[in-house]
């Protein structure tokens, strides 16, 4: 029985989960504030780095071959993610309740214990997740654009 899955080290997932959406509590709550609120808060720019930074988790998932309707799912919270931050301010605040890196990882590891043995990845399945690693990228790249242009609006 080979457990290769398990193998897959999620050390740089757990840790990029806790700074992006956990690194700091606000004093007198229970509310995590991390890195990707705060990138957030720069117009475009912050959501692109923030989606290539969350990149990581799916990678790690890809590595452990998770079943793609999980893969799907994460990519679905890295797109929601990318879409809450194109509202200014608010957005970074939704961001913040939403914390998609922490139920990607969640999603990730409860996988990883559930069926840690899985056939070698088909075609299919690659070419699947490379476009499920894709799109929320190309997600925070179209919040990124918006947001610039936005701000450019404003400014002129």
């Amino acid at each position: 029985m080979s457990h290769r899955a398990r193998e897959v080290d999620v050390a740089l997932s757990r840790q990029l989960a806790r700074v992006m959406d956990d690194a700091v509590t606000v004093p007198g709550t229970r509310i995590g504030v991390g890195l990707d609120a705060v990138i957030g808060l720069v117009p475009g720019i912050g959501d692109v780095v923030g989606s290539a930074l969350s990149g990581v988790i799916v990678r790690d998932a890809v590595r452990a071959r998770v079943p793609m309707v999980v893969l799907a799912r994460m990519g679905l919270n890295l797109v929601v993610d990318a879409l809450l931050g194109l509202v200014p301010g608010v957005g970074d605040l939704l961001d913040v309740a939403h914390r998609a890196n922490r139920k990607n990882l969640r999603l990730l590891l409860r996988e990883i214990e559930r069926e840690p043995l899985r056939e070698p990845p088909s075609g299919a399945y690659i070419a699947g997740a490379v476009a499920l690693m894709v799109v929320p990228l190309l997600a925070g790249v179209a919040a990124a654009v918006l947001g610039i242009w936005l701000v450019w609006r404003l400014l002129t």
